[in-house]
């Protein structure tokens, strides 16, 4: 009878598990099971009594640890980076500098100025290429039109209330435009002002740019401030009368002249 050994075994194993999920899931139990195991030096208690032991004299973790492989790249003129054959997006800003990329197992970080400036899940396809629409924003604000075709906003999910303006918006003269404006509105202040906003337009019939901005102005500008209690002691004991009247001397004045 041939037994493989136990190493190959679960090597044979990791290779078949579908996702991380799984994965985690089958070495928390393989190690549960290799705790209750002898101690190689001491054959009287198992693994997991010894190291209940040891614990006590270890250094306590004070942070979590953040395991990632850097490499510094330079952003392509189309505000790309190139990892394991695929593309990420960076905000077009850094486009032609130099950046950190950090690659964890599940992620790509992008850091500049001592900043993340770009967060994207990581993939292990080949030549696929993963966008942030918004890191092409100011690439919109120079040309509008890129908003029709553009390989970023082709496929953009925005909100179904401000998919169903940009739709009416680009049907008109200027429409890309007067979309791009709003996108630029919200990205100082908040992408679901936008979508409320949109769907006040809707519902009211009138989509137009012009009305969705001052709807996100209402939305977003601050609470008018508290008004000021006065204290009796300063109070006016004769408040004074409107007189237009004195006024009129001026008028007289100017005709004079």
């Amino acid at each position: 009878m041939c037994v493989h050994p136990p190493i190959l075994i679960e090597t044979i194993y990791v290779n078949r598990t579908a996702n991380l999920v799984e994965l985690n899931d089958w070495l928390a139990i393989r190690c549960r099971e290799l705790a209750q195991r002898k101690h190689p030096c001491h054959a009287e208690r198992t693994i997991s009594e010894c190291f209940q032991e040891e614990q006590r004299l270890l250094r306590p973790i004070v942070a979590p640890f953040d395991g990632y492989v850097e490499q510094m790249m330079r952003v392509s003129n189309t505000s790309l980076v190139r990892v394991d054959r695929n593309r990420y997006s960076v905000p077009a800003r850094f486009a032609g500098q130099a950046v950190s990329v950090r690659m964890s197992a599940n992620q790509i970080q992008v850091v500049a100025q001592a900043q993340v400036v770009a967060a994207h899940r990581r993939v292990f396809g080949r030549d696929q290429l993963i966008c942030d629409p918004w890191h092409y924003l100011p690439v919109l604000e120079r040309k509008p039109g890129a908003l029709r075709n553009g390989a970023p906003f082709v496929e953009w999910d925005l909100p179904l209330p401000i998919q169903a303006v940009r739709k009416c918006l680009l049907k008109r003269p200027q429409g890309d435009r007067a979309f791009v404006e709003l996108l630029l509105l919200a990205e100082k202040v908040d992408l679901d002002a936008l979508t409320v906003a949109c769907e006040c337009a809707l519902e009211a019939g009138t989509v137009t740019a012009p009305v969705i901005m001052n709807e996100m102005r209402r939305l977003t500008d601050p609470s008018p401030p508290t008004p000021l209690e006065w204290p009796d002691g300063i109070a006016l004991t004769l408040e004074p009368l409107a007189d237009c009247h004195r006024y009129d001397h001026l008028l007289g004045e100017t005709h004079a002249h």
